[in-house]
């Protein structure tokens, strides 16, 4: 299993997300991973690292849907892939219904025909293949024009079994957000490998997993609504945490904080504890483990949200914390 590391921050500029890339650049961890921005898009930031010449696998897990077309996302993957000189994964999603509403005028009203479509078309165009789709959503007849270019992986977000079969059908990614090793082991994973695929490749799964290495000046409770608040109390996040055991409200309140710890979404503890709890991820079937400091950065500043992430992958390629701006 490897590990890759979440940009845990939401930049105005592009500058701290230097040091994020740098601890990609310079340890084993293997891609540099960023969620849905509504401040400074990813893209443009991926290529603006390339730009000042740090040129690292890219990863957007999940972009969401009703942003952009799928030709448009396509073609920004694919641009980030030329720039970098590397691989990326291209994930998406639906989005919430609020969302959907608020940029369409209505929500998919079968979103996971919407999802299928709009995967099926990324992937047609980032393969250099043509995209020939009449759909209920999505309708193109194009192609990107022809480039040599790194790969780029079209992933799909998944919390529940539906869209975890559905990963498994058409993507090449299946990537989670907050949900416990457990959970991927008994029902997500075996919905993947279960269905029907259309693809050569087996998918392969991405899990995020939002984490913190204990200290005497950190409150659990904190990091976790700081990580995941907002996650905790929007219902598509609260059935899939249902659906995985957690008996959470409908509040995201200090209580439920303490579900997601208990259940193993939030992982604390010392180093090796939080690497005990991530081989958990690794026996599920998950093929990287996304390591997510966001409730670091916001309670204690991006340096402290970076020290862990040195810490947690480990120093064994002599890697100092100049090396990557912490001091």
């Amino acid at each position: 299993m490897k590990y890759s590391v979440l940009l845990p921050v939401v930049p105005a500029r592009p500058e701290p997300a230097v040091m994020f890339a740098n601890l990609v650049q310079w340890t084993a961890a293997e891609r540099l991973w960023q969620g849905q921005s509504l401040v400074l898009d990813p893209h443009h930031l991926a290529q603006w690292l390339a730009g000042i010449g740090i040129r690292v696998p890219m990863g957007f897990g999940v972009s969401l849907m009703p942003m952009r077309s799928p030709y448009q996302a396509a073609f920004e993957a694919r641009s980030v892939a030329l720039a970098t000189g590397h691989s990326v994964v291209a994930g998406f999603g639906p989005g919430p219904v609020s969302f959907q509403s608020a940029l369409l005028g209505r929500p998919y009203a079968r979103p996971l025909r919407a999802a299928r479509e709009y995967a099926t078309i990324v992937r047609a165009l980032v393969s250099g293949e043509d995209a020939m789709v009449e759909g209920e959503y999505f309708s193109v007849a194009a192609r990107l024009l022809p480039r040599p270019a790194p790969q780029v992986e079209v992933g799909l977000g998944v919390l529940r079994p539906k869209m975890a079969a559905l990963a498994g059908e058409v993507a090449d990614r299946a990537i989670t957000w907050l949900l416990p090793a457990g959970y991927l082991a008994e029902t997500l994973v075996p919905a993947m490998r279960g269905a029907d695929r259309k693809l050569e490749q087996p998918v392969r799964t991405t899990a995020i997993v939002p984490l913190a290495v204990a200290r005497p000046d950190r409150d659990v409770t904190a990091l976790v609504q700081a990580t995941c608040g907002n996650h905790l109390q929007a219902p598509h996040y609260q059935d899939a945490l249902r659906k995985a055991g957690m008996a959470v409200s409908d509040q995201g309140d200090a209580q439920d904080a303490g579900r997601v710890v208990d259940a193993g979404a939030f992982l604390y503890g010392t180093v090796e504890q939080i690497h005990e709890r991530l081989a958990e991820f690794g026996a599920a079937g998950v093929d990287e483990v996304v390591l997510n400091t966001i409730g670091v950065a916001q309670v204690h500043g991006p340096k402290a949200a970076a020290q862990d992430l040195l810490q947690i992958l480990g120093s064994a390629s002599g890697v100092s914390a100049s090396d990557v701006g912490l001091t």
